[in-house]
């Protein structure tokens, strides 16, 4: 099955007689072969047939980046703003995604990045995707980025899927039943929040406003307290991995301003189905297309809001 997993371990891997060859990522490769997404090892976990669907959907669309990714200087680039850059990577990938899932759950509606794809669907479910985040990764040779699936049924995510195609990591979460994290190594792996509560042992993801946005003042008030009060702060550029991240207990808190939907959709529902919360930096719930967003666990919300009080302002 297309995007389904099964037993067995990659060829190419340790013990194989075959060399593996020199990658990018985990888990060595064979000489010519693709690899979309490792069809060979099926989830432990129970999936849902609307995560079975996404998860087929974002092997689909990976193709197409990982071929132009290896040819990243001879992409057809064209600049959506300042810092903000579209390639034909983006728009490819997007109408994969668009096409599967709206011929796996016609009905749907759909909301993606690039906004001319946009369609109503029957009011009720919506499709919320980012077909690449981290493009300027991506157009710059550097492997951190991903593909963002979210479902939205009456206002609420309820399903999410990212999937990082270079590292072949696979989030997955739908409301009630976990987040899982699979991977070459890791099949079905459930993830929870990082447990640490003193800020000082922190690592925190953020995301910094580009060349033409207006809240590079409000950014920078808020980042120097974090600097000094954490272990670190990581500026990684794909904010659908930041939040994953902090799913999976590797970062402990992430916070950013004026992303949109399809940035965020489905890394809150993987936060909050590892044990998370998602805030703005009032303190409020989050709300898709809020004006900023954190996310972080219990144990460090008060402490990590209050760092981050002076951009609330």
């Amino acid at each position: 099955m297309s995007g389904d997993r099964s037993g067995g371990a990659p060829r190419g891997a340790r013990g194989s007689s075959d060399k593996p060859v020199a990658r990018v990522g985990r888990a060595p490769l064979n000489t010519g072969r693709e690899r979309s997404g490792p069809p060979e090892r099926r989830s432990l976990a129970t999936r849902s047939a609307v995560i079975t669907v996404m998860i087929r959907a974002a092997f689909e669309a990976a193709k197409g980046l990982k071929r132009d990714f290896g040819e990243v200087e001879n992409l057809q680039v064209s600049t959506k703003g300042p810092g903000d850059f579209v390639s034909r990577a983006d728009l490819q990938a997007q109408r994969v995604l668009r096409d599967r899932l709206l011929l796996a759950r016609p009905g749907f509606g759909f909301l993606g990045e690039e906004g001319s794809q946009t369609i109503p669907g029957d009011g009720r479910h919506r499709w919320i995707v980012d077909p690449l985040d981290g493009t300027t990764n991506f157009l710059h040779g550097i492997p951190h980025f991903a593909i963002s699936i979210a479902l939205e049924r009456d206002g609420e995510i309820v399903a999410g899927v990212i999937y990082s195609p270079i590292f072949d990591e696979l989030y997955w979460a739908e409301k009630g039943s976990g987040a899982f994290l699979e991977t070459a190594y890791a099949r079905s792996r459930r993830l929870r929040v990082s447990g640490r509560r003193d800020l000082l042992q922190c690592l925190i993801g953020t995301g910094s406003p580009f060349a033409g946005k207006s809240d590079h003042e409000r950014y920078v008030r808020s980042l120097r307290p974090v600097m000094a009060a954490t272990a670190g702060v990581r500026r990684m550029g794909a904010a659908s991995l930041d939040l994953a991240f902090v799913a999976a207990g590797r970062f402990d808190g992430f916070w950013e301003f004026s992303l949109q939907p399809w940035d965020v959709a489905a890394g809150l529902l993987l936060v909050r189905e590892a044990g998370g919360i998602v805030l703005d930096v009032t303190g409020a719930p989050y709300a898709l297309g809020a004006a900023s967003i954190v996310a972080t666990t219990p144990d460090l919300q008060e402490g990590l809001l209050a760092l981050l009080a002076p951009a609330a302002k």
